[in-house]
């Protein structure tokens, strides 16, 4: 089965916020404590629910300060697919990337997208990791925050940048009341450790891991933290841990405005279908012809200019997103129908994963102290053409500029002592740009990259590329890897497969759409 990664909120780019208690780096020899999970049976009203239906769920009580390991506990909320193969290769735990995406499903996900042969192998682990959804607290500080329709995130004077920049403060300030006492244990070396816990939970002495964007921070930390305790890890979309996080955010700005113009000048080679132009510039034009209006009128009453943005930004994550994203667009622009794009709107109405993504951010590492430097890099690239997520990606980290509690020294990734890892990076990847693979692979020298040439999905294993996921499905059976090549390059080439990168409008990619998991599940950022 495909797995065709949806990712509904914006990509991210925040700044470090003004005074607090500095959060230290988790004690890298801090033992976890052996115990058991009471298993039961899982919740489907959860992100990913319908892949929860052959698994069972339960908690596992963590410390809340890894220096304190007798103080006070939190939980992690779990789910396992038990092994059903002879041929037992142990425990697999996936992530699906955030920080802030819920992971819970993914036993049932990764059972279901791995070769049956494969999965049936292990006993395959999701997690909500701390203050994620079914982990207990979670995060939630204003739910309406995101509700439609929301100021225009291009701010035209310094009177609209203000209205953004309290919004943000009172945001920062309602999380700061409610979790004052978790915000300053959310750094990744937190969860590291609580899966760490979570191995010690099930009785293993090794994992395996599977990672998604963000989960290659999380996993990469695991495997500097606990190296003898990795068997196996697969690493999909890779962070640039130079780049951890404010650089990495204008990365992205870049890397996501060339995605969008790929994605337009896709749609203008089909302009006797979608009548948007005949050339990417004419079909940017009139997005952002489409935008205007919508923020004089949003559109169904809805979707305001922020609303379109949010929607179709997956296209640049996702080339599944082509087609019924280009249809809902000309929908709009010949017909004047709404409905298309409002059965894609994000209706709001929940934060948990935006306050995990702030609250793990904002402690990870340092940001720019000042705001005129926020404001200096999202003028200076919305200036040189770089307009589609600049100002976006600006406000949704907004809220780290306020936080009440400030990241200091980034933990420093990387380890000799890991064992081999499979590290997959497509070159054309927004979210997490190519160059976060071969950095990942240097600070692992066991580590083996392949690289996805022209490939313009994020994370995309087990995706329906047969010379990625057969090598993954080699590594996970029996740790097979390419030979290591020297340098700084990628140790084997794969081709993106046409059918999936650029889609042919009609039945056969109206189908593959169809078998998106749901419209909700967010794998990503970054």
């Amino acid at each position: 089965m495909k797995r065709l990664v949806v990712i509904t909120a914006a990509a991210a780019v925040a700044v470090g916020g003004p005074a607090a208690v500095a959060t230290a780096a988790a004690p890298a020899g801090a033992p976890a404590q052996a115990g058991k999970v009471a298993w039961s049976a899982c919740p489907t009203d959860v992100t990913g629910g319908s892949y929860l239906k052959n698994a069972e769920c339960g908690q596992v009580s963590v410390p809340l300060d890894y220096r304190k390991p007798n103080g006070k506990k939190i939980s992690v909320a779990v789910s396992r697919v038990k092994h059903t193969a002879k041929d037992y290769q142990g425990v697999l735990l996936g992530n699906p990337g955030g920080p802030g995406g819920a992971g819970l499903y993914l036993s049932g996900g990764l059972a279901a997208w791995l070769p049956p042969e494969v999965a049936a192998k292990y006993d395959i682990i999701g997690f909500d990791p701390r203050g994620v959804e079914s982990s207990k607290p979670a995060l939630s500080c204003v739910p309406n925050y995101s509700d439609p329709v929301r100021p225009d995130y291009v701010p035209s004077g310094a009177k609209d940048e203000k209205v953004w920049l309290a919004r943000s403060k009172k945001y920062a300030d309602a999380c700061a009341k409610k979790y004052g006492w978790l915000l300053p244990y959310m750094r990744t070396t937190d969860a590291a450790q609580d899966i760490d816990a979570i191995r010690a939970a099930l009785g293993a002495k090794q994992i395996s891991y599977y990672g998604f964007s963000y989960g290659t921070y999380l996993g990469s930390t695991y495997a500097t933290l606990f190296p003898t305790h990795v068997k196996r890890m697969v690493l999909d979309g890779n962070v640039d841990t130079r780049e951890v996080w404010y650089k990495g955010q204008l990365s992205q700005n870049v890397a996501f405005e060339r995605n969008m113009k790929l994605w337009w000048s896709w749609i203008a080679k089909y302009d006797s279908i979608y009548h948007l132009g005949a050339s990417e510039k004419a079909v940017e034009k009139k997005y952002y012809a489409i935008r205007a209006a919508a923020k004089k009128s949003p559109i169904g009453k809805k979707i305001g200019p922020d609303e379109l943005d949010d929607t179709v930004l997956s296209a640049g994550y996702n080339t599944g997103y082509y087609i019924p994203f280009a249809e809902a667009l000309s929908a709009w622009a010949t017909k004047k129908d709404p409905a298309p794009l409002l059965d894609w709107l994000s209706e709001g109405g929940g934060d948990n994963g935006f306050a995990v993504y702030n609250a793990v951010q904002a402690v990870d590492a340092p940001w720019p102290a000042s705001w005129k430097t926020w404001h200096d890099d999202a003028t200076r690239q919305y200036a040189s053409g770089i307009r589609f997520n600049s100002w976006s990606n600006t406000w949704f980290n907004a809220p780290i500029h306020f936080w009440h509690v400030q990241g200091k020294k980034t933990f420093p990734v990387g380890s000799k002592k890991a064992p081999s890892m499979l590290l997959v990076q497509s070159t054309l990847d927004a979210a997490t740009p190519y160059p976060g693979g071969p950095q990942m692979r240097s600070l692992f020298p066991a580590a083996r990259l392949i690289a996805e040439k022209g490939g313009k999905t994020h994370a995309n294993t087990l995706n329906g590329n047969a010379c990625l996921d057969d090598r993954v499905a080699a590594y996970l059976t029996n740790g097979s890897l390419p030979a290591r090549k020297p340098g700084r390059t990628a140790d084997l080439v794969c081709a993106a497969l046409p059918a999936l990168n650029d889609p042919v409008p009609g039945a056969t990619a109206k189908a593959a759409v169809a078998d998106l998991p749901s419209k909700n599940l967010l794998i990503g950022r970054p």
